[in-house]
């Protein structure tokens, strides 16, 4: 077990933690992300589940759907990100989601250079 850490700063102590969660984003003492995105990425696809007969319909224009995305979900994947220290692991997954998330609304697309599916 470690030590206790006590700061006292005026009439008030405070111990240190080992991990906390501040405005829905866990801050550890830790260096790696990992666990956060983790946690970020299945809000993110509990999310889009929630609202996939909306983003599937196609009474819906791509812009709408695009507006949907980048105001429901993304803010709910990337909250706290600018506290993020990111490795190029954590940004591959990241990508790999939006990719995958894009597709499933929008479905595949032609490559232009390539013309395939």
């Amino acid at each position: 077990m470690q030590d206790e850490i006590t700061i006292k700063i005026d009439n008030s102590s405070f111990e240190r933690a080992e991990e906390f969660k501040y405005l829905r984003t866990t801050l550890t003492n830790q260096i790696s992300i990992q666990e956060e995105i983790k946690s970020r990425l299945k809000s993110g696809n509990a999310c889009y589940h929630s609202v996939q007969n909306l983003l599937s319909s196609g009474f819906l224009s791509k812009n709408l759907k695009f507006k949907i995305y980048r105001t429901i979900i993304l803010p709910l994947v990337l909250y706290g990100c600018e506290t993020w220290s990111l490795t190029l692991r954590e940004k591959s997954r990241l990508r790999v989601f939006e990719n995958r998330l894009l597709g499933r609304i929008f479905g595949p697309k032609m490559g232009e250079v390539t013309r395939e599916w």
